[in-house]
């Protein structure tokens, strides 16, 4: 029975802790950062990304959480599943557990929350750390330009229902994220692949209001400079979904951001290039305290 529940604003988020927050040093305590960690999709939920950030916990208390709508987060009104509220559910949660400066770590749709949410509450973002993500809309574009040269038919076929908004059932955004898997990760393996997707709570309504509504003009690139924590954009160059011009239009507009191009890895850089991702954000956290 799980009860990390926060009843926040108009609903019922869902979050998880990993790693402990006090740490014994000698006859002292020293306290972790916390870091929050905004998962992708929509229309999916945290459970990908354990255990691959896990390690992480060694330096940081690690907040994982659903968006509303998705996974164990609480259902409500499809109309509410937005990039706005997202945002607003994360500033509440942060307030819920008592927290101060966080660090914020988001990946692909994930990575668009996190970075409205350091353009909208830069004071309370120590670190910023983006992963295969876009900062407008024309990603959509490019994205389906990338298919049309290196997708399979039965994978144009599947992706034609994301483009549009229009699963219909659990079944059909399954089928999606297997037939695609090849397109998402260079080391793509069916049976890993089949096992993790095993574990994920999907929800459609989250995926459909996205992609058929609010990405279509989804563009934040001009409010970047607003950022003030220091931030690390790290891409993958095979990326067909939010590929690396992306990332670097990002590095350029936020002050003093760090890009990293992982050259063998596509969108699940935690996938492809596991070790040398965690590395990354260890060695940025460090360097940057």
């Amino acid at each position: 029975m799980d009860k990390m529940r926060a009843k926040i604003r108009d609903t019922e988020i869902f979050f998880d802790v990993e790693g402990s927050c006090l740490v014994v040093d000698g006859d002292r305590l020293h306290t972790k950062p916390v870091a929050f960690l905004v998962h992708g999709g929509p229309g999916t939920d945290h459970t990908s990304y354990k255990p691959a950030f896990s390690s992480l916990a060694r330096n940081l208390q690690l907040v994982y959480f659903d968006h509303r709508g998705q996974g164990r987060s609480a259902r409500g009104p499809k109309e509410t599943y937005t990039l706005n509220n997202n945002v607003e559910d994360m500033e509440a949660l942060r307030q819920y557990l008592g927290l101060d400066q966080i660090v914020v770590i988001g990946t692909s749709y994930g990575g668009m929350v996190a970075l409205s949410y350091a353009v909208r509450y830069s004071q309370h973002v120590s670190h910023l750390i983006v992963i295969a993500t876009a900062a407008r809309y024309h990603f959509l574009q490019r994205a389906r330009e990338i298919l049309a040269v290196r997708g399979t038919e039965e994978q144009k076929r599947v992706a034609q229902r994301l483009w549009d908004g229009c699963f219909e059932n659990e079944e059909q955004l399954r089928e999606y994220f297997q037939v695609m898997g090849p397109m998402y990760s260079l080391k793509y393996d069916p049976y890993l692949s089949e096992q993790a997707w095993k574990r994920v709570i999907l929800s459609v309504d989250a995926i459909n209001v996205a992609f058929g509504g609010f990405l279509r003009d989804y563009d934040i690139l001009d409010s970047l400079h607003k950022i003030t924590a220091p931030t690390l954009v790290i891409a993958g160059r095979h990326d067909w979904i939010c590929p690396p011009e992306f990332s670097e239009e990002i590095a350029k507009a936020i002050p003093k951001a760090e890009l990293r191009i992982f050259e063998n890895s596509g969108h699940l850089i935690r996938v492809d290039e596991k070790e040398a991702l965690l590395d990354a954000i260890a060695s940025f956290l460090v360097y940057k305290s």
